[in-house]
Protein backbone atom coordinates (compact mmCIF):
# COMPACT_ATOMS: atom_id res chain seq x y z
CA UNK A 1 0.00 0.00 0.00
CA UNK A 2 0.98 3.54 -0.58
CA UNK A 3 2.12 6.17 1.12
CA UNK A 4 -0.61 8.36 -0.08
CA UNK A 5 -3.08 5.02 0.83
CA UNK A 6 -1.94 5.31 4.43
CA UNK A 7 -2.85 8.86 4.93
CA UNK A 8 -6.13 8.93 3.12
CA UNK A 9 -8.83 11.19 5.20
CA UNK A 10 -11.92 9.62 5.27
CA UNK A 11 -13.34 11.35 8.25
CA UNK A 12 -15.42 13.41 5.79
CA UNK A 13 -16.64 10.72 4.01
CA UNK A 14 -21.00 9.87 3.66
CA UNK A 15 -22.48 6.82 2.85
CA UNK A 16 -25.20 7.48 -0.08
CA UNK A 17 -26.89 4.05 1.30
CA UNK A 18 -26.92 4.47 4.95
CA UNK A 19 -26.67 1.64 7.11
CA UNK A 20 -29.93 0.87 9.06
CA UNK A 21 -30.42 0.88 13.01
CA UNK A 22 -28.55 4.63 13.10
CA UNK A 23 -29.06 6.27 16.43
CA UNK A 24 -29.65 9.49 14.22
CA UNK A 25 -32.31 10.54 11.34
CA UNK A 26 -30.32 10.46 7.79
CA UNK A 27 -31.46 11.74 4.17
CA UNK A 28 -32.94 7.56 3.61
CA UNK A 29 -35.41 8.23 6.00
CA UNK A 30 -37.49 10.54 3.63
CA UNK A 31 -36.54 8.41 0.41
CA UNK A 32 -39.60 6.42 0.24
CA UNK A 33 -37.92 3.38 0.68
CA UNK A 34 -36.90 0.69 2.99
CA UNK A 35 -35.95 3.18 5.57
CA UNK A 36 -38.42 5.47 5.07
CA UNK A 37 -41.21 2.48 5.96
CA UNK A 38 -38.85 1.28 8.85
CA UNK A 39 -39.16 4.64 10.50
CA UNK A 40 -43.29 4.68 9.91
CA UNK A 41 -43.76 1.12 10.76
CA UNK A 42 -41.64 0.92 13.77
CA UNK A 43 -41.71 4.60 14.95
CA UNK A 44 -44.77 6.51 13.87
CA UNK A 45 -47.56 3.99 14.24
CA UNK A 46 -46.94 2.53 17.32
CA UNK A 47 -46.80 6.13 18.67
CA UNK A 48 -49.76 6.69 17.41
CA UNK A 49 -51.52 4.20 17.26
CA UNK A 50 -55.15 3.38 15.30
CA UNK A 51 -57.07 1.49 12.88
CA UNK A 52 -57.11 3.86 9.91
CA UNK A 53 -53.20 5.11 10.51
CA UNK A 54 -52.91 1.15 9.80
CA UNK A 55 -53.60 1.73 6.18
CA UNK A 56 -50.73 3.21 5.25
CA UNK A 57 -52.03 4.29 2.01
CA UNK A 58 -50.84 7.20 -0.40
CA UNK A 59 -54.26 8.77 1.62
CA UNK A 60 -56.36 7.07 4.57
CA UNK A 61 -60.14 6.92 3.99
CA UNK A 62 -62.44 7.41 6.54
CA UNK A 63 -66.16 7.33 7.41
CA UNK A 64 -67.60 10.95 9.19
CA UNK A 65 -71.10 11.61 9.24
CA UNK A 66 -71.97 8.57 6.76
CA UNK A 67 -70.12 9.69 4.08
CA UNK A 68 -66.52 8.10 3.04
CA UNK A 69 -63.75 10.74 2.98
CA UNK A 70 -60.27 10.53 1.94
CA UNK A 71 -57.44 12.56 3.91
CA UNK A 72 -53.93 13.21 3.39
CA UNK A 73 -51.02 15.04 4.02
CA UNK A 74 -47.73 16.03 2.66
CA UNK A 75 -44.57 17.99 3.30
CA UNK A 76 -42.55 19.65 0.31
CA UNK A 77 -38.84 20.46 0.68
CA UNK A 78 -37.51 20.34 -2.68
CA UNK A 79 -34.73 22.08 -4.10
CA UNK A 80 -34.81 24.31 -6.59
CA UNK A 81 -37.59 25.43 -5.45
CA UNK A 82 -37.99 26.55 -9.37
CA UNK A 83 -37.73 23.40 -12.14
CA UNK A 84 -38.03 22.69 -15.99
CA UNK A 85 -42.16 22.12 -15.79
CA UNK A 86 -43.21 23.23 -12.47
CA UNK A 87 -42.66 24.54 -9.27
CA UNK A 88 -42.64 23.36 -5.46
CA UNK A 89 -46.23 25.31 -5.32
CA UNK A 90 -47.28 22.82 -8.65
CA UNK A 91 -45.93 20.20 -6.64
CA UNK A 92 -47.93 21.09 -3.22
CA UNK A 93 -51.13 20.99 -4.73
CA UNK A 94 -51.09 18.41 -7.29
CA UNK A 95 -48.93 15.78 -4.96
CA UNK A 96 -52.02 16.08 -2.41
CA UNK A 97 -54.57 16.07 -4.71
CA UNK A 98 -52.78 13.20 -6.63
CA UNK A 99 -52.39 11.16 -3.02
CA UNK A 100 -56.51 11.85 -2.78
CA UNK A 101 -56.95 10.75 -6.29
CA UNK A 102 -55.43 7.44 -5.46
CA UNK A 103 -58.17 6.52 -2.97
CA UNK A 104 -60.96 7.23 -5.97
CA UNK A 105 -61.60 10.66 -4.68
CA UNK A 106 -61.76 14.10 -6.25
CA UNK A 107 -60.65 16.83 -4.04
CA UNK A 108 -62.48 19.42 -2.55
CA UNK A 109 -60.75 21.30 -0.40
CA UNK A 110 -56.76 21.64 0.54
CA UNK A 111 -54.65 23.31 3.55
CA UNK A 112 -51.41 24.94 2.73
CA UNK A 113 -48.70 25.70 5.76
CA UNK A 114 -45.28 27.77 4.59
CA UNK A 115 -42.38 27.62 6.47
CA UNK A 116 -40.16 30.46 5.41
CA UNK A 117 -36.76 31.29 6.06
CA UNK A 118 -35.82 34.22 7.13
CA UNK A 119 -34.22 36.84 4.57
CA UNK A 120 -35.92 35.15 1.26
CA UNK A 121 -37.07 37.63 -1.17
CA UNK A 122 -41.32 38.23 -1.19
CA UNK A 123 -40.74 38.10 -5.03
CA UNK A 124 -39.88 34.16 -4.43
CA UNK A 125 -42.86 33.59 -2.02
CA UNK A 126 -45.02 35.62 -4.30
CA UNK A 127 -44.08 32.92 -7.21
CA UNK A 128 -44.80 29.77 -4.94
CA UNK A 129 -48.00 31.35 -4.01
CA UNK A 130 -48.91 31.95 -7.81
CA UNK A 131 -48.11 28.78 -8.74
CA UNK A 132 -50.21 27.20 -5.89
CA UNK A 133 -53.20 29.16 -7.18
CA UNK A 134 -52.82 28.28 -10.70
CA UNK A 135 -52.56 24.69 -10.14
CA UNK A 136 -55.79 24.31 -7.50
CA UNK A 137 -57.54 26.17 -10.26
CA UNK A 138 -56.23 23.57 -12.74
CA UNK A 139 -57.12 20.65 -10.44
CA UNK A 140 -61.11 22.08 -9.66
CA UNK A 141 -59.80 22.25 -5.82
CA UNK A 142 -59.67 25.36 -3.08
CA UNK A 143 -57.18 26.28 -0.51
CA UNK A 144 -59.47 26.91 1.92
CA UNK A 145 -57.10 27.14 4.94
CA UNK A 146 -53.35 27.67 5.96
CA UNK A 147 -50.59 28.91 8.34
CA UNK A 148 -47.04 30.96 8.10
CA UNK A 149 -44.23 30.47 9.75
CA UNK A 150 -40.81 32.04 9.88
CA UNK A 151 -37.86 30.30 11.25
CA UNK A 152 -34.24 32.13 11.23
CA UNK A 153 -31.74 32.98 8.46
CA UNK A 154 -29.85 29.31 7.93
CA UNK A 155 -32.26 26.98 9.82
CA UNK A 156 -34.49 26.50 6.62
CA UNK A 157 -33.61 26.32 2.61
CA UNK A 158 -35.89 29.40 1.23
CA UNK A 159 -39.54 28.25 1.54
CA UNK A 160 -40.91 24.59 2.42
CA UNK A 161 -44.79 24.01 2.08
CA UNK A 162 -47.12 21.69 4.01
CA UNK A 163 -50.80 20.65 2.23
CA UNK A 164 -53.90 18.60 3.43
CA UNK A 165 -56.83 17.46 1.92
CA UNK A 166 -59.95 15.53 1.51
CA UNK A 167 -62.31 14.65 -0.63
CA UNK A 168 -65.39 12.89 -1.57
CA UNK A 169 -64.75 8.31 -2.74
CA UNK A 170 -67.52 7.66 -4.63
CA UNK A 171 -70.09 4.50 -3.23
CA UNK A 172 -68.94 0.98 -4.73
CA UNK A 173 -64.76 2.82 -4.80
CA UNK A 174 -62.62 0.51 -2.82
CA UNK A 175 -59.15 1.01 -3.57
CA UNK A 176 -56.71 -1.01 -1.52
CA UNK A 177 -53.65 -3.12 -2.05
CA UNK A 178 -55.35 -5.90 0.04
CA UNK A 179 -57.92 -6.38 -3.22
CA UNK A 180 -55.07 -7.48 -5.38
CA UNK A 181 -55.72 -11.19 -6.68
CA UNK A 182 -53.28 -13.61 -9.48
CA UNK A 183 -54.19 -12.07 -12.96
CA UNK A 184 -54.33 -8.61 -12.17
CA UNK A 185 -53.27 -6.39 -15.05
CA UNK A 186 -50.36 -4.07 -14.27
CA UNK A 187 -50.42 -0.34 -15.98
CA UNK A 188 -48.58 2.44 -15.88
CA UNK A 189 -49.81 6.07 -17.15
CA UNK A 190 -46.89 6.65 -18.99
CA UNK A 191 -42.97 7.63 -19.59
CA UNK A 192 -41.87 6.90 -15.94
CA UNK A 193 -38.70 9.00 -14.58
CA UNK A 194 -38.97 12.71 -15.72
CA UNK A 195 -39.82 14.31 -12.38
CA UNK A 196 -36.17 12.76 -11.12
CA UNK A 197 -33.91 13.83 -14.16
CA UNK A 198 -35.61 17.04 -14.27
CA UNK A 199 -34.55 18.16 -11.01
CA UNK A 200 -31.23 16.27 -11.47
CA UNK A 201 -30.72 18.29 -14.86
CA UNK A 202 -30.82 21.95 -12.92
CA UNK A 203 -29.57 20.59 -9.71
CA UNK A 204 -26.29 19.45 -10.21
CA UNK A 205 -26.17 21.59 -14.03
CA UNK A 206 -25.85 18.49 -16.26
CA UNK A 207 -27.17 18.28 -19.64
CA UNK A 208 -28.40 15.01 -21.47
CA UNK A 209 -28.57 16.25 -25.29
CA UNK A 210 -32.66 17.18 -24.94
CA UNK A 211 -34.76 19.51 -22.23
CA UNK A 212 -36.55 17.35 -19.31
CA UNK A 213 -39.18 18.68 -18.12
CA UNK A 214 -41.32 17.50 -15.06
CA UNK A 215 -44.25 15.48 -15.47
CA UNK A 216 -45.97 17.25 -12.38
CA UNK A 217 -49.48 17.20 -13.34
CA UNK A 218 -52.93 16.64 -11.08
CA UNK A 219 -54.14 13.23 -11.39
CA UNK A 220 -57.60 13.11 -10.58
CA UNK A 221 -59.21 13.89 -14.04
CA UNK A 222 -57.26 10.45 -15.06
CA UNK A 223 -58.64 8.59 -12.53
CA UNK A 224 -62.37 9.80 -12.89
CA UNK A 225 -61.99 8.77 -16.26
CA UNK A 226 -60.31 5.11 -15.32
CA UNK A 227 -63.59 5.17 -12.93
CA UNK A 228 -66.25 5.98 -15.13
CA UNK A 229 -65.30 2.41 -17.50
CA UNK A 230 -65.43 0.38 -13.70
CA UNK A 231 -65.42 1.27 -9.92
CA UNK A 232 -63.87 -2.30 -9.55
CA UNK A 233 -60.22 -1.18 -10.28
CA UNK A 234 -57.85 -2.75 -7.11
CA UNK A 235 -55.06 -0.67 -6.45
CA UNK A 236 -53.77 2.90 -7.99
CA UNK A 237 -50.76 4.61 -6.22
CA UNK A 238 -48.85 7.23 -7.40
CA UNK A 239 -44.84 6.61 -7.93
CA UNK A 240 -43.32 9.35 -6.28
CA UNK A 241 -40.27 8.63 -3.95
CA UNK A 242 -38.48 5.39 -5.20
CA UNK A 243 -40.63 6.15 -8.19
CA UNK A 244 -42.15 2.49 -9.73
CA UNK A 245 -40.05 0.32 -7.87
CA UNK A 246 -41.20 1.08 -4.19
CA UNK A 247 -44.58 1.64 -5.73
CA UNK A 248 -44.72 -2.44 -7.00
CA UNK A 249 -43.02 -3.72 -3.65
CA UNK A 250 -45.30 -1.71 -1.44
CA UNK A 251 -48.15 -3.43 -2.98
CA UNK A 252 -46.85 -6.39 -3.49
CA UNK A 253 -46.12 -6.72 0.16
CA UNK A 254 -49.46 -5.60 1.43
CA UNK A 255 -51.43 -7.80 -0.98
CA UNK A 256 -49.32 -11.05 -0.21
CA UNK A 257 -48.87 -11.52 -4.16
CA UNK A 258 -45.94 -11.56 -6.56
CA UNK A 259 -45.38 -9.27 -9.32
CA UNK A 260 -43.78 -9.46 -12.44
CA UNK A 261 -42.61 -6.64 -14.85
CA UNK A 262 -41.80 -6.98 -18.54
CA UNK A 263 -38.84 -4.24 -19.17
CA UNK A 264 -39.39 -3.59 -22.41
CA UNK A 265 -43.07 -2.75 -21.29
CA UNK A 266 -42.03 -0.06 -19.42
CA UNK A 267 -42.09 3.75 -20.82
CA UNK A 268 -39.13 4.67 -20.21
CA UNK A 269 -38.79 8.37 -22.64
CA UNK A 270 -35.49 8.40 -24.27
CA UNK A 271 -34.04 10.86 -21.96
CA UNK A 272 -34.74 9.40 -19.24
CA UNK A 273 -32.94 6.14 -20.50
CA UNK A 274 -30.10 8.30 -21.65
CA UNK A 275 -29.51 10.02 -18.30
CA UNK A 276 -29.88 7.05 -15.99
CA UNK A 277 -27.25 5.47 -18.75
CA UNK A 278 -24.79 8.39 -17.75
CA UNK A 279 -25.56 8.52 -14.05
CA UNK A 280 -25.67 4.81 -13.45
CA UNK A 281 -29.35 4.86 -12.48
CA UNK A 282 -32.03 2.58 -13.18
CA UNK A 283 -34.88 4.07 -14.12
CA UNK A 284 -37.45 2.33 -11.85
CA UNK A 285 -36.32 4.09 -8.72
CA UNK A 286 -36.51 7.49 -10.52
CA UNK A 287 -39.09 9.58 -9.04
CA UNK A 288 -42.18 10.65 -11.02
CA UNK A 289 -45.40 13.50 -10.16
CA UNK A 290 -47.63 13.01 -12.72
CA UNK A 291 -47.63 9.04 -13.54
CA UNK A 292 -49.97 6.39 -11.49
CA UNK A 293 -49.78 2.53 -11.40
CA UNK A 294 -53.07 1.15 -11.64
CA UNK A 295 -53.42 -2.93 -10.88
CA UNK A 296 -57.16 -3.92 -12.46
CA UNK A 297 -59.03 -7.00 -12.97
CA UNK A 298 -58.03 -8.62 -16.30
CA UNK A 299 -61.62 -8.72 -17.48
CA UNK A 300 -61.60 -4.68 -17.36
CA UNK A 301 -57.85 -4.06 -18.53
CA UNK A 302 -58.39 -3.52 -22.01
CA UNK A 303 -61.52 -0.90 -21.75
CA UNK A 304 -59.59 1.09 -19.09
CA UNK A 305 -56.39 0.80 -20.89
CA UNK A 306 -58.44 2.69 -23.74
CA UNK A 307 -60.06 5.33 -21.40
CA UNK A 308 -56.69 5.84 -19.92
CA UNK A 309 -54.99 6.57 -23.56
CA UNK A 310 -58.28 8.56 -24.36
CA UNK A 311 -57.21 11.33 -21.79
CA UNK A 312 -54.36 13.83 -22.01
CA UNK A 313 -52.42 12.38 -19.15
CA UNK A 314 -53.03 8.42 -20.12
CA UNK A 315 -51.90 8.60 -23.79
CA UNK A 316 -48.47 6.81 -23.40
CA UNK A 317 -50.19 3.83 -21.00
CA UNK A 318 -48.93 0.44 -21.15
CA UNK A 319 -49.73 -2.85 -19.62
CA UNK A 320 -46.64 -3.85 -18.43
CA UNK A 321 -47.05 -6.70 -15.80
CA UNK A 322 -49.21 -8.83 -13.90
CA UNK A 323 -49.99 -10.49 -10.62
CA UNK A 324 -49.13 -13.85 -9.71
CA UNK A 325 -49.02 -16.43 -7.58
CA UNK A 326 -45.66 -17.21 -7.29
CA UNK A 327 -42.92 -15.51 -4.95
CA UNK A 328 -45.48 -14.08 -2.80
CA UNK A 329 -44.31 -10.29 -1.69
CA UNK A 330 -41.81 -10.06 -4.05
CA UNK A 331 -41.52 -8.26 -7.48
CA UNK A 332 -39.68 -9.42 -10.52
CA UNK A 333 -38.48 -8.27 -13.46
CA UNK A 334 -38.50 -10.46 -16.83
CA UNK A 335 -35.14 -8.78 -19.06
CA UNK A 336 -34.77 -7.74 -22.42
CA UNK A 337 -32.64 -11.02 -22.68
CA UNK A 338 -35.16 -12.88 -21.16
CA UNK A 339 -33.87 -13.37 -18.09
CA UNK A 340 -34.73 -12.89 -14.22
CA UNK A 341 -34.11 -10.00 -12.04
CA UNK A 342 -35.66 -9.38 -8.31
CA UNK A 343 -36.58 -5.63 -8.10
CA UNK A 344 -36.36 -4.63 -4.48
CA UNK A 345 -37.56 -1.50 -2.59
CA UNK A 346 -34.71 0.87 -2.58
CA UNK A 347 -33.19 1.29 0.66
CA UNK A 348 -33.05 5.12 0.62
CA UNK A 349 -33.05 7.45 -2.43
CA UNK A 350 -31.10 7.56 -5.70
CA UNK A 351 -31.53 11.30 -5.24
CA UNK A 352 -32.79 13.08 -1.87
CA UNK A 353 -35.14 16.10 -2.04
CA UNK A 354 -36.95 15.71 -5.09
CA UNK A 355 -40.73 16.88 -3.87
Amino acid sequence: MSDAATTLDITGWTCPAPLRDRPRVVMGHGGGGALSAELVQHLFAPAFGGDVLAQLGDSAAVSLGGVRLAFSTDSYVVRPLFFPGGSIGDLAVNGTVNDLAMSGAQAAYLSCGFILEEGVEMSVVARVAEAMGAAARAAGVEVATGDTKVVEAGHGDGVYVNTAGIGIIPDGVDLRPQRVVPGDVVIVSGGIGLHGVAIMSVREGLEFGVDVESDCAALGGLVQSMLAVTPDLHVLRDPTRGGLAASLNEIAAASGTGVVIHERSVPVPAAVANACAILGLDPLYVANEGKLVAFVPREHAEAVLDAMRAHPLGRGAAVVGEAVDAHPGLVVARTALGGTRVVDLPIGEQLPRIC
